[in-house]
């Protein structure tokens, strides 16, 4: 028996599964970030209409983590297709890859709208605290960064 014979039909569904991991649970992690971000945004604009531009960074860091779902998503897609017989192998590494992205976007997505929402409430009061603010959504933001170089190098071994 060749190899594409034991192939079995269902490979593929972890495929899928691992796109609809990446951008489903990227975008919540992202869409969490910017809503609670938002909601200091507007706490601080309410006060100091002036300090609104500076305090939009938390935003669209939140915006990149939908972005890391996407990339992998759309390397997953391209592997898989109609005729392509693929292994169980390659599938459960395409879930994994998936879920290393879409759950440490979460995680990023949870840390950046904690940090940025009180983050921006802290600037209104004390300016200073802006580097320190910009830092710590840094080091959450690299969460979500670390889920892509995991996913990208579990891409590459399928």
């Amino acid at each position: 028996m060749a190899d594409s014979e034991l192939a079995p039909k269902f490979a593929p569904f972890f495929s899928f599964a691992g796109i609809a991991a990446a951008m489903i649970f990227g975008s919540a992690g992202a869409a969490y970030g910017t809503a609670k971000s938002g909601i200091g945004i507007a706490g601080v604009g309410t006060y100091r209409a002036d300090l609104i531009m500076k305090s939009l960074i938390p935003v669209v860091m939140s915006g990149i983590i939908a972005v890391y779902g996407l990339v992998i998503a759309v390397l997953i897609a391209q592997a898989v297709g109609p005729t392509t017989n693929m292994s169980l192998y390659t599938g459960f590494m395409h879930l994994a890859a998936g879920m290393s992205v879409g759950l440490t976007g979460v995680a990023a997505g949870y840390t950046i709208g904690v940090v940025g929402d009180a983050g921006v409430r802290a600037y209104m009061q004390q300016s200073r605290v802006y580097v320190g603010m910009i830092l710590i959504l840094i080091f959450g933001e690299v969460l979500g960064l670390y889920g892509l170089i995991v996913g990208l190098i579990l891409n590459s071994k399928s």
